[in-house]
């Protein structure tokens, strides 16, 4: 296999995992990766990130904490309020196509896993495995100093590809997750960040259980020619 096949496998065979081993990752193999996703590119070189990896008493403090607020606002939905994105992540008002890939990615999760639409425990429930890291045994955050401006989450973009693609060409897998980012008030005063830093977001990062049905889930995707427009 040629250096290009191998690059290809890892971007074509990198998925959102949804169920991990608790198989650990050594420290060196993760400083590794964020070494060699390091290199990627970012506007006058400014290299706007910041990683803090999770393991052990730390991740599952955590999880725990966000978990028991996640309880509290499906028991008391005004406190939702009080936990929000400081950056929209997803846009105010859903349009097509948008819309039709993300009820046909939602949808096709739930019923895979058995969960309908008036299934509001198990929903509840499925959600929630985000704020347990899907059970990998490194959970990291990233965060960006609040003085940037919008061109650094282009930059943070191919930095977390990176990190993704370089897990994979080491038989890792991860789940990057914007679902943590409304409960940054919990996430940056347990991680240690400064008061100029805002949450990103998230990511799990292990090894994939074969065995689980959840990650059998493979998303489409949109042809080339669909999205590409050739100008001569």
């Amino acid at each position: 296999m040629t250096s290009s096949s191998y690059v290809e496998a890892a971007i074509t065979s990198r998925m959102s995992v949804r169920a991990f081993t608790d198989e650990p990752v050594d420290k060196s193999l993760i400083e590794q990766i964020l070494q060699v996703a390091s290199r990627a590119p970012s506007g006058t070189n400014c290299q706007p990130w910041r990683v803090y990896v999770l393991q052990g008493v730390s991740k599952a403090s955590l999880v725990e904490q966000v978990c028991a607020t996640h309880d509290a606002i499906r028991a008391n939905p005004a406190l939702a309020a009080e936990y929000v994105e400081e950056y929209d992540y997803y846009p105010q008002k859903w349009v097509s196509p948008y819309i039709d890939r993300r009820r046909e990615n939602g949808w096709g999760l739930y019923g895979l896993l058995g969960i309908g639409k008036a299934d509001k425990d198990k929903m509840h429930a499925q959600h929630q495995r985000n704020f347990r890291f899907f059970d990998a045994p490194v959970g990291l955050m990233f965060t960006v100093d609040r003085v940037m401006g919008r061109g650094s989450l282009v930059d943070y973009g191919a930095f977390l590809q990176n990190i993704m693609v370089a897990a994979r060409g080491h038989g890792l897998h991860t789940c990057p997750q914007a679902a943590w980012n409304g409960f940054s008030k919990i996430i940056l005063p347990h991680i240690g960040a400064g008061p100029d830093e805002m949450l990103v977001c998230g990511m799990s990062l292990g090894y994939a259980d074969p065995s689980a049905l959840v990650n059998t889930f493979h998303t489409p995707r949109v042809p080339a020619r669909d999205f590409t427009t050739w100008l001569d």
